[in-house]
């Protein structure tokens, strides 16, 4: 009999399906870092979502029922409807596939989640539901496209309401799928914070993936309500985002956080927004979709480009706010100097350097230039002018003359190897705590110091050394030999942890 035939080979074909045959394996995850040593310890200030640079899962349409099979079922499909058994042929195929299709999404287990659900969740929780939610999302959509891609086929010319048999076994589908966009809303109208920028961007990813399926499938007007909910989601996703990412510059130009960097190293803030820049740049197509759908008049690198630019300058501005805090103008420099390296190295190491240009690199390792010359000036220029010849000369008379045969001229002297000598300790007491976490730059600055201080100090011991070194105590004035003091030079600058350790 064909009508048990039909039967038979629905029944016999129509089973579930698993999500794992609709998703090919993903790679694994690695959690992105701003891969330098300069953040060492600061666990708080890094970001903790995975590198978009890794593709997603890939997701293909399930072949529901065996391609050998479909045209067997068109045939006894035709045959039933021409024998005046449409309604029998509509019960059986719908049945079958809506039980497949049923037990196929059950497997999921997705929860109905509303926005203050949403609102308690912590970001990890929330972030590994988002995961759950884009993989269910395209099961479900996919799952509802081969649904609908073989009810086609398997009726393809036949008097049949197609579209309605597709909705009737579509429901549990369509319910899920409205659960999922539910979720997806509750997620967009949720608190908004910097590093939930990043998921509503993986949701909006997903959406504009699965748009011209989810238009396709509810096409029809039975479906309307979805399609329009669909898509109406994947607009509010947008528009947030795009908000978030444009108003970055705001939360960061306005940060008031309270950590307080004693040793002028670099700033959390600094190393949380240069991360956030890092990650922006994995999600820079996804970016460039949106300033599609929200800007005209230029093209989306340059608008990408733009915003970076302002997100910069507003950390550079806290930056320079939060300098302020320090009441010695050495250490200040030091701040800015080491904050401003770092976000001149991070962006050269990275795909921001492709955006901001060149010419930005090179203004800002300027800036860092001028902040460690103030540096150095404010610093060490007392010292080095304890060491000038001229001030330990009487005005007049030459130095040698002077100092030969005058008991207050070797007095001055004396007076100025004890000045240099506690100026150097203290000095060296203060800054060997101050830290300076990149190595070329910490370098940089012990170079340039030595490069003032130590022809400075030559030229002094030579010139007047011979005064002192008759002394009862001569060390107490002639403290250190010139290659001492470079020696010295080199524990600047290693903090306190390094400190202890040499203790």
């Amino acid at each position: 009999m064909v009508e048990e035939e039909f039967k038979w080979l629905m029944t016999t074909y129509s089973k579930p399906i698993e999500g794992d045959l609709i998703l090919g394996s993903p790679p694994k995850l690695q959690w992105a870092s701003d891969g330098n040593a300069e953040a060492d310890g600061r666990n708080s200030a890094h970001s903790e979502h995975p590198s978009k640079d890794l593709e997603t899962a890939i997701c293909r349409t399930p072949a529901l029922i065996p391609s050998r099979i479909l045209p067997l079922l068109h045939t006894i499909a035709q045959k039933l409807v021409q024998d005046g058994n449409q309604q029998s042929c509509y019960k059986i195929y719908r049945d079958a596939r809506r039980s497949a299709l049923e037990l196929s999404l059950r497997k999921l287990g997705v929860e109905k989640l509303i926005k203050d659900d949403v609102e308690r969740m912590q970001s990890d929780a929330l972030e590994a539901k988002i995961g759950k939610w884009t993989k269910y999302l395209q099961i479900t959509v996919k799952l509802l496209a081969g649904e609908r891609k073989i009810c086609y086929e398997v009726f393809e010319g036949i008097s049949f309401n197609k579209d309605q048999c597709f909705t009737e076994l579509a429901g549990t589908g369509v319910a899920v799928a409205k659960t999922l966009l539910s979720f997806g809303d509750a997620v967009a109208k949720s608190k908004r914070s910097p590093e939930k920028l990043f998921v509503l961007l993986d949701m909006y990813e997903v959406m504009h993936e699965v748009r011209s399926e989810v238009e396709v499938i509810f096409q029809d007007s039975f479906c309307s309500e979805m399609r329009e909910a669909a898509l109406g989601l994947m607009k509010l996703l947008a528009q947030t985002a795009h908000e978030m990412f444009v108003n970055f510059e705001e939360l960061v130009e306005k940060d008031t956080s309270k950590t307080n960097v004693h040793d002028g190293t670099v700033h959390p803030l600094t190393i949380r927004v240069i991360n956030h820049v890092k990650f922006l740049f994995d999600y820079q197509s996804t970016l460039n979709l949106l300033f599609q759908e929200f800007e005209t008049g230029s093209d989306t690198e340059s608008q990408l480009a733009v915003v970076l630019t302002k997100i910069m300058q507003a950390l550079q501005n806290n930056l320079d706010g939060k300098s302020n805090q320090y009441k010695d103008p050495a250490l200040m420099s030091i701040f800015l100097a080491n904050n401003i390296h770092y976000m001149v190295s991070s962006v050269r190491r990275s795909e921001a350097k492709h955006i901001l240009g060149d010419d930005w690199i090179q203004i800002h390792r300027r800036i860092v230039q001028q902040h460690a010359k103030q540096y150095k000036m404010v610093a060490w220029g007392k010292a080095v002018q304890t060491l000038s010849i001229q001030v330990a000369s009487s005005s007049g008379t030459s130095a040698s003359s002077d100092l030969s045969s005058s008991g207050v001229s070797r007095a001055m002297i004396k007076e100025r190897f004890k000045s240099f000598n506690m100026q150097f300790e203290e000095l060296r007491a203060k800054q060997s705590l101050w830290t300076i976490p990149d190595q070329e730059l910490r370098e940089t600055l012990r170079l340039s110091i030595a490069e003032v201080l130590l022809p400075a100090y030559m030229s002094f011991v030579k010139r007047f050394g011979n005064l002192v070194e008759n002394e009862k105590k001569p060390r107490k004035y002639l403290k250190y030999q010139p290659d001492e003091l470079d020696q010295l030079l080199g524990e600047f600058f290693e903090g306190q942890q390094s400190v202890e350790q040499k203790k």
